[in-house]
């Protein structure tokens, strides 16, 4: 059953579905990646949500599933333009999943932050993308812009 939840949860990923995605997730869930790196099952939806509604250009491949009825795991990449600077990206991550009554409870998506930010932010990303300054810099833009799309869509 786990091993379906992933494969459904990446395939709505793919499709951008983001209500597909949603419905994977457990009511208590709990997510985080070097960005967003704690939010409720509400901030994971509303993630997902924000993220899928500008990638105009995204692609995921995904693979490496293994998972029984407690927990998981699975790679996936991602290729697409970041919004911010216009500059091209492939992120390649590694994602952990803990379930309950067949939902995704706890995921927790790890990807190399230095690496991305060198492409997403160009020489910047490759000066200071490896200092924790550059990372909660833009942990906290991305919460306040979660923040502002979550007010804005009620």
């Amino acid at each position: 059953m786990s091993r379906e939840r992933i494969e459904s949860f990446y395939c709505a990923f793919r499709h951008r579905d983001a209500a597909g995605m949603s419905a994977c997730y457990h009511d208590d869930a709990r997510f985080s990646d070097p960005v967003f790196p704690d939010l409720d099952a509400g901030g994971v939806r509303a993630m997902w949500s924000m993220l899928l509604s500008g990638a105009k250009d995204l692609r995921i491949e995904f693979g490496g599933i293994d998972a029984d009825a407690q927990q998981g795991r699975a790679h996936w990449d991602a290729w697409y333009t970041f919004s911010a600077t216009g500059r091209p990206v492939r992120n390649h991550v590694e994602t952990r999943f803990e379930f309950r009554d067949g939902l995704i409870l706890v995921q927790r998506d790890a990807f190399d932050f230095h690496r991305w930010a060198t492409q997403a932010l160009g020489l910047t990303g490759r000066l200071l993308g490896g200092t924790a300054f550059l990372q909660r810099k833009l942990q906290a833009q991305a919460a306040q812009r979660l923040a502002q799309w979550r007010q804005r869509k009620g």
